[in-house]
């Protein structure tokens, strides 16, 4: 079963082009997977049939794991016996019935509009750290890139001038447009300091020593800068993005627009931040109509 999970994953990679985190998160499904079959004497993915696979989910559910990460499981294995299917090692598909538990869509946690100018207003500016800083919390909001994409940033991928950045993860690209605050904030630590922090590396940001910076690196700098602002929520750059998108849809933003932006191949991924709105809106009608209740 090893070699079957090391050939699915080198599929992910290599054929799929499937992101860091999606491969990452099925490795380990795959790891408690073959963990659990390995115990009952079953080495071999293609001898599970479909009510041991139906015990594994039941086993899964019983587990106090969340309703998603039971159906990222369920997906992880429909696409791991599909890959099988497909090689000719299994006729037939034992996970072709499985059903993934019904999930209840929950508005992401976001933070207020105030909150976000408070974070941004956190770094003063007066050193070269705290101009870079400012200038990465600039862009993360007035993109909404994943903090991935904000860290692989080349220098070239930046045009001030236009107000445009452009940014891929596995090989997927798209253009995003920013703001005027974001244009001089950036434009400011590309003239100033990124030399001095950067030296002769290609990427836009790096940590003060010059080197590439790491997701774990980046997500201590906003932890730094939300306590300065006094912001009481466990704050992180996924939150950042989910904000983005909830600001602009709730402001009118084309849902279409929002979606291409945030680079999310399916809309219905995107309507979640249409709960925001409505919430909203029920507010406002709460609150104003005299016939609403009190």
């Amino acid at each position: 079963m090893e070699d079957q999970i090391k050939g699915y994953i080198e599929y992910l990679n290599d054929v799929k082009h499937s992101s860091k985190n999606t491969v990452s998160s099925y490795q380990r499904d795959l790891s408690k997977f073959y963990v659990y079959f390995s115990e009952k004497g079953i080495k071999d993915a293609c001898q599970v049939t479909n009510s041991e696979l139906g015990s594994y989910i039941l086993m899964l559910e019983n587990s106090n794991l969340s309703s998603a990460t039971v159906s990222r499981n369920i997906a992880c294995l429909r696409s791991f016996y599909m890959y099988l299917f497909k090689q000719g090692e299994i006729k037939e598909n034992p996970a072709d019935n499985i059903k993934s538990p019904k999930i209840e869509k929950k508005m992401p946690e976001i933070l207020t509009v105030e909150e976000v100018n408070r974070l941004l207003l956190a770094p003063s500016g007066e050193n070269k750290k705290e101009i870079r800083d400012k200038a990465m919390l600039e862009i993360l909001y007035a993109t909404g890139m994943r903090v991935s994409e904000l860290i692989s940033l080349k220098l070239t991928d930046v045009n001030v001038n236009l107000g445009y950045i452009s940014c891929s993860e596995n090989g997927k690209f798209r253009t995003i447009p920013i703001d005027s605050i974001s244009k001089k904030t950036v434009n400011n630590y590309i003239n100033c300091v990124r030399e001095a922090i950067c030296r002769d590396s290609e990427y836009l940001f790096t940590n003060c020593k010059g080197e590439p910076m790491t997701r774990q690196g980046f997500w201590k700098i906003i932890k730094v800068y939300a306590k300065k602002a006094g912001i009481d929520k466990d704050i992180t750059p996924h939150m950042i993005r989910h904000s983005f998108a909830a600001h602009l849809v709730s402001n009118g933003a084309d849902l279409k627009a929002v979606q291409e932006m945030l680079g999310h191949s399916d809309i219905s991924t995107t309507q979640i931040y249409l709960m925001n709105k409505k919430s909203r809106i029920k507010e406002v009608y709460d609150k104003a109509h005299p016939r609403a209740a009190k």
